[in-house]
């Protein structure tokens, strides 16, 4: 059986335990970017507008498996409460005594948001008890956390495992994400273009062998580029690079058959820097020198990739964008997938730093996906499901 979403099953007058993605960017308190909140807000207007009691749960950043005060979610529930036109209440903890009580004190259509969760630690460790402890929270378990699906923590996995007996589905983010990256997987429309960009080629070799597999061509930029180079026998100078992936790099060539795009050219600079000055080569790069960005041939080329496209799959920049000097190859590329997408073209931006790019460039509306979740996006790119979800089926 398949996955229940969330408008599918009777919440009125019911808790319903709701994972959602509150991961927001934080300066002194105050939230820098608020899409993840809005992006939730559909699955949360439905289960309140239906009367269903609703419990939302949450980490936020990285702390170091206690309570941090500048990790503290208090300042979502206030923006969350603004953004809904209501009042959100507030737990200063997720488990215990008094989060059960606020819980069962919850009248239909009220939400509570717990406090972060990982400021238990049992939270990553996805402990039993602690799962427990969240479980009893429940008569509905929802998850529209795209974000951390990819995670088998407590409130992702061990929470739903113990709920198994009652209903359990998914929100309307989650539906968006499957949809969209699922069929660019399973049934694309052709020609299919994958544009890689980013740092590693190891965070992404299981997702280019998944792809040679799938789609027609791979457009490669950013500094995982670089140990492409390497295994050409080229010169990068002071360039990022994997020496212990030069191997697999020349392996990938090989297997790629010519669907493996590279560079023709590079923007380099001795230094990253807003001031940086900036010349093009082709071929090597000189030592004292980096590459920081594809050079103009480059984007020419990957255009006209890009232009014939019907399915294109975008994740990781092709250069340091936040850099003025080698921001021209991100924006360049940016502007060929909306442009495209405005022809008809499905195109999906798979989270993280190429998200924030479009979104910078204001772009974001002009495509068809962007991702809220690079890690969960790249997985499920290469494993075409998520055990989280899975336990949900049925």
């Amino acid at each position: 059986m398949s996955v229940k979403t969330v408008d599918q099953i009777e919440v009125r007058g019911k808790a319903v335990l709701m994972r959602v993605d509150f991961n927001v960017p934080l300066d002194n308190g105050k939230i820098t970017d608020d899409r993840r909140i809005t992006q939730a807000l559909p699955t949360i207007r439905n289960v309140l507008d239906r009367g269903g009691r609703l419990i939302l749960m949450s980490h936020l950043g990285r702390p170091k498996g206690g309570p941090e005060a500048k990790y503290s979610l208090r300042p979502v529930a206030v923006r969350l409460g603004e953004l809904l036109g209501q009042n959100v209440r507030f737990a200063d903890d997720c488990i215990g005594p008094a989060v059960e009580q606020a819980a069962s004190q919850l009248k239909d259509g009220e939400v509570l948001l717990l406090e972060n969760l990982r400021f238990h630690k049992e939270e990553e460790k996805n402990d039993p008890n602690f799962s427990r402890q969240l479980a009893k929270l429940g008569d509905i378990y929802i998850n529209d956390a795209f974000g951390t699906a990819h995670r088998e923590h407590a409130s992702t996995f061990g929470v739903p495992q113990l709920l198994a007996g009652k209903p359990r589905g998914i929100g309307f983010l989650i539906q968006k994400e499957l949809k969209f990256l699922g069929e660019a997987i399973s049934n694309p429309k052709r020609p299919f273009v994958a544009i890689l960009g980013g740092a590693k080629v190891s965070d992404k070799i299981n997702v280019i062998e998944r792809l040679l597999e799938k789609a027609d061509t791979l457009l490669i930029g950013g500094a995982m580029a670089y140990t492409f180079f390497l295994a050409q026998g080229k010169k990068v100078g002071g360039s990022l690079v994997e020496p212990d992936k030069v191997e697999l790099a020349k392996k990938l060539l090989e297997k790629a058959a010519g669907k493996i795009q590279l560079p023709v050219d590079t923007v380099i600079a001795s230094e990253m820097t807003d001031t940086a000055q900036t010349r093009v080569v082709e071929g090597d790069i000189p030592d004292g020198m980096e590459g920081f960005d594809i050079g103009p041939k480059t984007v020419e080329r990957y255009r006209g990739r890009i232009a014939n496209a019907k399915t294109i799959i975008w994740n990781g920049p092709m250069g340091v964008f936040e850099k003025k000097p080698f921001a021209a190859g991100t924006k360049a590329i940016a502007e060929a997938v909306a442009a495209i997408t405005g022809q008809g073209a499905i195109t999906i931006i798979g989270g993280g730093d190429s998200a924030a790019a479009i979104e910078q460039m204001g772009l974001g509306d002009k495509v068809s996906h962007v991702s809220t979740g690079g890690g969960a996006s790249l997985e499920f790119l290469e494993n075409g499901h998520f055990s989280t979800l899975d336990i949900l089926r049925g």
